[in-house]
């Protein structure tokens, strides 16, 4: 999978990580990815909410031991 931005957004608390996932993802063009890693347990729910309010994908989420990491398509 092609990546055009990685975000480390480990450490930060809810709701920072899906505040500046948004801000990136605006400034994307469409059919890009964007890899978001972060440590908040909140995001679980939090990034496949705003994508699907947002009008975007989430293609793939991976569980590591201490993050996840989200790979977010821009489709609009």
């Amino acid at each position: 999978m092609n990546v055009d931005v990685k975000m480390d957004l480990k450490g930060l608390a809810c709701p920072l990580p899906v505040v500046k996932v948004s801000q990136q993802v605006k400034k994307m063009k469409v059919g890009e990815v964007l890899e978001a890693e972060t440590t908040d347990p909140g995001a679980h729910a939090d990034f496949p909410a705003w994508a699907k309010s947002s009008g975007n994908e989430i293609l793939k989420t991976v569980k590591e031991e201490k993050s996840a990491k989200f790979y977010i398509k821009k489709l609009k």
